[in-house]
C-alpha cells in the first residue's frame, strides 16, 4: 500500500475560510493511503448521493423511508436542492460557514444535511439528547452561526443561544412530515433544481464531535472525498452493498457511525434507509419485519432482544447483514446469533476520528471474539510501550492509518492522537499469526489488580456466557490492598435473584471460564447499565460510582 501525507490542498472554494484555517499543522497530519477510487479535484458528495445518482437511473427507486411516507431518490433530490436554494437565497449561507443541524433520525435531517452540503457549507450535525450546555460547547468550538433546527427541539436550543458568545441565527424546519415551518415555506417558494458549489475534494464538509468526551469536545473534520472514500471502501468490500438493500439501525445521524450506516451507504449505491427517531429493539423489530430489511447497524444489546423475539416467532430473516456497533461484541451473542440465523455478526472497529470502520470480520471470514482484518485501503500496526510494533500475539496500543485520519479543528490533542503518521485510537488490541486483530480493551478499560492486567470486555465476555447475565459491565473498583478490584456490574435476565447465592454462582463460572485471578471480587446487580445514544456502555459512569463507594 502506498502511503503519502497529503500536505498540498486543492483550491478551496470556501468563502468562509475558518476550516481551512483551523486544520492541524502538516507535521501532525497522519499518513494516508492513496485512494481506491479517483476523486476529481472538484467533488461535492451531496450531489454525488442524489443528483448523481437520478442521472444515473435510480430517479424512482426508494432512497428514504420514515414518518410515515416514502421518498424516491428523485423527490430526495428536488427536496434537498429547494432547501440549498433556501439556505443560499433566503438566508445568505456562504461557502465554508458552520451549519448546525439538530435533529432526531427522520428525512428532512437527512435532506438538510444535503442541503448545507450542497451550498458548500459545513454541516455539524447534534442529537437531541444534548443539553444547552452541550449545544453551546459546539457552537462555540465550530463557530456556528446558523443553526437549523427541529421546530420540536428549540427550547433547549433557544437556552443555549441565549447564553453563547456567537451571533447566532435559528431556523425551524419540520421534523415530521408537514412541511409547515420557516424553513420548510421557503423552500418550497423555490426551484427543484440547484447549481450545487464545486467544492474541493479537500474542502471540509462535514464537523464530527466526537461522543462521550468529558472535558472540551473534540471536531473531527472531514473532507468531501472522505464521505465517499468510506462508501467505496468498507460498505463496497465488507457491507457488498446492492441497490436492493434496505438499511435499518439505532446510531444517530448525528454520530459519522450513524451518518455512515443511515445515509451515505444506502445513497451511495441507490438502496433504501428506513429511518427511526425512537430506534429501540421492539421498534427495530417492527421495521425489519415491515420492510424486511437486510442491512442492520445496532447493539449487542438490540441484538440479544431479537434473537429473544426470534424464540417468539418473530422473522428476521430477510437480514444479510447484522452489524454490531458501539460496544463490544461478546462471543455468546455472536454464537447465539450464528446458530439461529446462519449467518454470522460483522464485529468491527471505527471512531469519529476515522469517519467509520476501518477494521472488521467479513461475512465469509468470521470468527467469535474477533475484531477482523483492516478493510481495503488501511493498515494496522500494534505498538509495545515503546512505540515500536509488538510482537505477535502481545497486546498493546492500536495504530492505523488509510483512506481517512484524524484531524481535529484546532485542538492540541492532535498530537497525542496521531504520532510518528499513525493514528493512535486508545485501544487496546493483539494480533495473530493470520493478520487477524482481536480487542482486549479501551486502554481505559485495562484494570490493574494485584499486579495483574486483567481485561474488564474480557471478564464481561465470561459473565455475558452464563445465562442468568442479560447485560454487564467490568470496571476497577479502588482497593487499598490489590490496588483495583475487578467489579461487575450486572443485569440479571427474568428468574434470577439478586443474591449471594447468584453472585458465588457467577464468580465460580468465570473462574472456570478464563483464569481464575480475573474474576470479579464485587459483583452489583443492576436495573440497567448507563449508555450513550448509541448503546455504548458508559463506563466512565460506573467507574465514577466505585470510586465514591
Amino acid at each position: 500500500m502506498k502511503n503519502h501525507t497529503q500536505l498540498t490542498l486543492g483550491i478551496s472554494a470556501h468563502a468562509d475560510e475558518f476550516t481551512r484555517r483551523n486544520l492541524p499543522p502538516p507535521a501532525l497530519w497522519p499518513q494516508f493511503t492513496s485512494g481506491i477510487e479517483a476523486y476529481p479535484d472538484r467533488l461535492n458528495a451531496a450531489v454525488e448521493l442524489t443528483d448523481a445518482m437520478v442521472e444515473k437511473g435510480f430517479g424512482d427507486r426508494t432512497a428514504l423511508i420514515g414518518q410515515g411516507r416514502a421518498r424516491t431518490y428523485s423527490e430526495l433530490t428536488l427536496w434537498s436542492n429547494q432547501l440549498a436554494n433556501a439556505l443560499q437565497r433566503e438566508y445568505g449561507v456562504r461557502p465554508g460557514e458552520r451549519v448546525m443541524i439538530r435533529s432526531a433520525n427522520n428525512p428532512a435531517m437527512v435532506a438538510c444535511w444535503l442541503a448545507v452540503t450542497k451550498v458548500g457549507a459545513v454541516a455539524v450535525n447534534t442529537m437531541p439528547m444534548l443539553r444547552a450546555k452541550e449545544l453551546q460547547q459546539v457552537i462555540d468550538k465550530a463557530s456556528v452561526t446558523l443553526v437549523l433546527c427541529d421546530a420540536r427541539l428549540l427550547e433547549e436550543l433557544s437556552t443555549c443561544v441565549d447564553v453563547s458568545g456567537q451571533a447566532v441565527r435559528v431556523v425551524a424546519f419540520d421534523g415530521t412530515a408537514s412541511q409547515e415551518e420557516a424553513l420548510d415555506r421557503a423552500a418550497l417558494a423555490q426551484p427543484g433544481v440547484f447549481n450545487a458549489l464545486a467544492t474541493s475534494q479537500d474542502d471540509v464538509a462535514l464537523l464530527g464531535f466526537t461522543s462521550g468526551t468529558t472535558g472540551q469536545p473534540k471536531a473531527t473534520m472531514h473532507f468531501h472525498r472522505d464521505l465517499l472514500a468510506v462508501c467505496d471502501s468498507y460498505a463496497k468490500e465488507v457491507l457488498q452493498v446492492q441497490s436492493t438493500d434496505v438499511f435499518v439501525g439505532s446510531p444517530p445521524l448525528a454520530f459519522t457511525f450513524g451518518l455512515g450506516g443511515l445515509t451515505l451507504f444506502p445513497l451511495r449505491y441507490g438502496a433504501c434507509a428506513v429511518l427511526l427517531e425512537n430506534a429501540s429493539p421492539p421498534n427495530l423489530i417492527d421495521i425489519i419485519q415491515r420492510y424486511k430489511a437486510t442491512i442492520c447497524f445496532t447493539s449487542p444489546t438490540a441484538y440479544r432482544a431479537m434473537l429473544a423475539a426470534m424464540d417468539t416467532g418473530v422473522d428476521l430473516s430477510s437480514l444479510r447483514v447484522a452489524v454490531s456497533a458501539g460496544e463490544t461484541l461478546p462471543a455468546p451473542t455472536y454464537n447465539d446469533w450464528l446458530a439461529k440465523t446462519g449467518k454470522p455478526m460483522l464485529d468491527g472497529i471505527g471512531s469519529t476520528e476515522m469517519l467509520h470502520i476501518f477494521i472488521s470480520n467479513r461475512l465469509n471470514d468470521s470468527k467469535p471474539g474477533c475484531t477482523g482484518k483492516p478493510v481495503t485501503g488501511y493498515e494496522a500496526k500494534i505498538l509495545g510501550k515503546d512505540g515500536q510494533e509488538a510482537p505477535i500475539g502481545q497486546p498493546g496500543a492500536l495504530a492505523v492509518r488509510g483512506l481517512t485520519g484524524c484531524r481535529y479543528l484546532d485542538d492540541p490533542r492532535q498530537a497525542k492522537y496521531v504520532q510518528n503518521g499513525w493514528n493512535i485510537t486508545g485501544d487496546t488490541f493483539y494480533q495473530d499469526d493470520q493478520g487477524y486483530f482481536y480487542f482486549v480493551a479501551r486502554n481505559d478499560d485495562m484494570i490493574i489488580s494485584g499486579g495483574y492486567n486483567i481485561s474488564g470486555p474480557e471478564v464481561e465476555a465470561a459473565l455475558m456466557s452464563h445465562e442468568a447475565v442479560a447485560e454487564c459491565a467490568v470496571v476497577a473498583s479502588p482497593d487499598v490492598a490489590r490496588g483495583s478490584l475487578v467489579c461487575a456490574h450486572v443485569v440479571l435476565r427474568n428468574g434470577w435473584a439478586e443474591s449471594d447465592a447468584t453472585t458465588k454462582v457467577l464468580q465460580e463460572h468465570v473462574k472456570a471460564t478464563i483464569a481464575p485471578y480475573k474474576y470479579p471480587r464485587r459483583i452489583v446487580f443492576t436495573a440497567a447499565l448507563p449508555k450513550t445514544a448509541t448503546g455504548k456502555i458508559q463506563r466512565f459512569v460506573l467507574r465514577q460510582l466505585e470510586a465514591k463507594s
